[in-house]
């Protein structure tokens, strides 16, 4: 019915008058949700010509169902380069989070409430208490909201969470520090969320069906807006929808239009195209991607082979080696399967007397509950989907590739006695994050094409995180690890990552409006390497988040309702499509009307045919909130066949908030699938510089202790600018400061001088022979002790020129070290 009424009218009489009109005297039993705290409607349970009556009714904008959404499904933050000890504002304890999820455990150690205050004065929420659930300082609020009434067994009739969604959601976006946090032994360290000092409201709108209706996510939208939260986090969606259909995308609206950023999750459909799911230009839509530490899970074949594969195995391994079975010569025949179909282990497939007490191998990957329940002692399953994801299992279970399966199946024809050991899973360092893992969802956006989505990526992959106590790791039958802490992967996961750090720099900056902090997410984001991720932009947005840098983007893009109702307007939405979603009057016209290209947005999209020139000219205003007189230079990077103008480049602002706009004129004639291209408006501050002091001292000395004490006398935090110290052989760091930082750090005693971080590129030579220097050359006996130190891009250490065949083992005067990992 659109916005809540301005005047003192009972918005919940106004429902029950409106539903009698059409029910008659079952008005009050019909009704079930008023929406009446920060926009006006209600659910109600309708039949078909009731529903059309409704529609009819003078006042009423729209009558649809309410369906299902989904929920999407530490080391984290470290690798996001955001320290426990990152500068922090003090408002942060004021900061509210609203979490739109499964729930919560209140009792986890993250949601402690010792040491915090009152709620803030602006908190107008309740907590719906029960027998079973309380609030305390940290979850200030809480409340849930089940339309359809019944409740399933093993849920609870209140905001606690049966699934162990929300809580591990909560706790990644604002759960306090808790040490020794794992998963079983594994993940070991703190785990602890974006802000620690925020304050969690709780909505519970998802449960154990996996449903989060329509109706629930609205009633939830409306209460958290008038309870005074700050940022709204949602790791839930359905499928690609118009915005005038799309409940989320409604509430989020409400949400920009009261000053709360909605945090969404892209979804979990990718690596398919046009599959993200959240599209609205008012919310933050988040992809996925990896973290610097995977988990792989060894096998060990009875011929002593040893196998690589992936999964987060908790289980070690008995003392007795298992037999090994194939399950394509096990089938279940009395239910009707072969072995063309047993080999895949779907559920019933597999003939429990011949698989119990034995290692099974699958030609899938799957949930692992049919080994399970055929009382296997674990699963090998082989293929190439999701190699870059780990799961967790209710059995041993080691996820090998199809080249892998093929030599095991080949084992198990090699020898009667097949065995196999899966052993416990093992953390390593994964030197190609980050990068955007194959479930997240991708763009090109399947609204609006020429906005770009997701907006960033965040990290998503292996998660640990707190979790409900009322369920399991995997939550499948027959699994009994009830545990405090989980690790599970998905858009899910990178959503709160993205909320936390909105409300990070929310506490610095309390008066910038939704699209603001978005910008400033958005335009201080780190840039991944296409090169990994096919999909480009498709598929990281504007890049991988830096919650540090964002809380000083410099200029920001903001935008607000009348902006994107001009956006709405450019999108031929008509008055009653356009009501849907503001709620107000707000109507279309040639004033109004606006492109998708005009929209104040921090990133630029165009689609185009191949082959076909194009030419377009976007328009964009950005807003001085870094220092008051301050001077940006465009820098633009483009490949061959996009060419970018900037019109001006230079914008020279002369105080804090002034405005100043540019044009962008994109030529670009496409030869492939996607082209990307740069715009960076650079003030010249806080570039690396390497600061010098000579040789290194004499004896003992800490030269980290002595570089962060000079950073700290000219920086505000030493920790984010430092990024090497230079002390093994010589004495010095590298820094990220401003011209004036410079300046002050060149005047400090000791410093020999301070120069900028450039790039160097590689060199390439021509042989040895044409330098006359044949294979033939006279040698000396030493020359196996002499150590060559190459500083490059890395090497193959398979290639067959460093073979080590023949060599000893290395001089004594090496003082160095290998950093291993699995693949070296």
């Amino acid at each position: 019915m659109g916005d809540r009424p301005k005047s003192g009218i009972s918005v919940s009489a106004l429902h029950i008058s409106k539903l009698q009109n059409v029910v008659g005297s079952g008005a009050s039993d019909s009704l079930l949700y008023s929406y009446h705290r920060s926009f006006n409607g209600f659910v109600a349970k309708l039949t078909k010509e009731e529903k059309e009556k409704m529609a009819g009714l003078d006042g009423v904008v729209s009558v649809f169902p309410s369906q299902k959404k989904k929920l999407h499904t530490t080391r984290s933050w470290d690798f996001m380069g955001f320290p426990q000890n990152v500068t922090r504002a003090t408002s942060e304890s004021d900061i509210i989070v609203a979490m739109l999820d499964t729930g919560i455990w209140p009792e986890s150690e993250s949601f402690n409430d010792e040491g915090y205050g009152p709620p803030p004065s602006k908190w107008k929420g309740t907590c719906q208490a029960s027998s079973n659930f309380t609030c305390n300082n940290k979850i200030i609020g809480a409340r849930y909201y089940h339309s359809e009434g019944k409740v399933e067994p093993g849920d609870f009739a209140s905001p606690r969470d049966s699934e162990g969604h929300g809580t591990h959601t909560a706790s990644t976006a604002a759960g306090r520090l808790v040490s020794e946090a794992s998963l079983l032994g594994l993940a070991t360290g703190t785990a602890r969320g974006g802000v620690p000092s925020a304050r969690i409201a709780v909505y519970k709108i998802c449960w154990s069906d996996h449903g989060c209706s329509d109706a629930d996510i609205l009633a939830a939208f409306d209460d958290a807006i008038a309870d005074g939260v700050d940022i709204i986090s949602l790791s839930v969606g359905g499928w690609p929808m118009d915005y005038f259909e799309d409940s989320i995308a409604i509430g989020a609206f409400h949400s920009m239009k009261n000053g709360i950023l909605t945090s969404n999750s892209a979804g979990n459909s990718g690596p398919d195209p046009e599959s993200i799911s959240n599209c609205s230009p008012w919310s933050l839509s988040v992809a996925a991607s990896t973290i610097d530490r995977k988990f792989v899970t060894r096998v060990m074949l009875g011929n002593g082979a040893i196998y690589e594969g992936i999964s987060i195995n908790t289980f070690e391994p008995g003392n007795i080696v298992p037999p090994f079975i194939y399950g394509g010569d096990a089938p279940n025949k009395t239910a009707g399967y072969d072995g063309s179909e047993s080999r895949y282990c779907p559920l019933d497939s597999l003939n429990s007397t011949v698989v119990e007490g034995k290692v099974v191998l699958c030609d899938q990957i799957s949930g692992g509950e049919e080994a399970r329940a055929s009382h296997a002692v674990g699963s090998i399953m082989n293929g190439d989907d999701y190699s870059d994801v780990a799961f967790s299992f209710p059995l041993p279970v080691s996820y090998l590739s199809s080249s892998d399966g093929a030599d095991l199946l080949k084992y198990l024809n090699s020898t009667s006695e097949p065995t196999a050991t899966i052993m416990k899973s093992i953390e390593i360092k994964d030197e190609t994050a980050p990068f955007v893992v194959s479930f997240s969802s991708r763009g090109p956006n399947p609204i609006t094409s020429d906005l770009l989505k997701p907006d960033l990526t965040a990290p998503g992959v292996d998660i640990l995180a707190a979790w409900s106590e009322a369920t399991t790791v995997t939550g499948s039958p027959g699994d009994t690890r009830v545990v405090k802490y989980n690790i599970i992967s998905g858009t899910s996961m990178s959503c709160p990552h993205a909320s936390g750090a909105a409300a990070y720099v929310k506490a610095f900056n309390p008066t910038w409006s939704p699209a603001a902090i978005k910008s400033a997410l958005m335009t201080t984001a780190s840039s991944m390497i296409s090169s990994i991720n096919n999909d480009a932009e498709f598929a990281y947005g504007s890049g991988h988040i830096n919650p540090a840098k964002a809380i000083d983007p410099g200029l920001v893009y903001d935008a607000g309702e009348i902006d994107y109702v001009r956006f709405l307007c450019g999108q031929g939405y008509n008055a009653t499509q356009l009501l849907l979603i503001t709620g107000d009057n707000s109507t279309c016209s040639a004033e109004t009307n606006g492109t998708v290209w005009d929209l104040n947005y921090p990133s630029f999209a165009l689609s185009a045919k191949s082959g076909i020139t194009i030419t377009r000219i976007f328009h964009r205003t950005v807003t001085n909130v870094g220092s008051a007189t301050s001077t940006y230079k465009a820098i633009t990077n483009a490949p061959s066949g996009l060419n970018i103008q900037i019109e001006p480049d230079v914008l020279s602002f002369q105080s804090l908030g002034q405005q100043l706009s540019f044009v962008v004129t994109v030529e670009a004639t496409l030869g492939k699938t996607v082209l990307s291209g740069s715009l960076v408006w650079d003030d010249g501050v806080h570039q690396v510089y390497i600061v010098y002091l000579g040789d290194r001292p004499k004896g003992d000395f800490s030269a980290s202790a002595l570089h962060t004490s000079m950073l700290e006398e000219v920086v505000v935090s030493a920790s984010e600018s430092k990024l090497y110290s230079y002390q093994r052989s010589f004495n010095g760091f590298a820094a990220k400061l401003t011209n004036e930082e410079v300046l002050k750090i060149s005047d400090m005693e000791g410093v020999v001088s301070v120069f900028p971080h450039e790039r160097k590129q590689p060199h390439t030579t021509r042989s040895w022979d044409f330098m006359r220097f044949s294979q033939h050359v006279r040698r000396v006996c030493a020359e196996s002790n002499i150590v060559v130190g190459m500083l490059d891009t890395g090497i193959r250490p398979e290639s067959e020129s460093f073979s080590d065949e023949g060599f000893g083992p290395p001089p004594k005067k090496w003082k160095g070290s290998c950093q291993n990992f699995t693949s070296i």
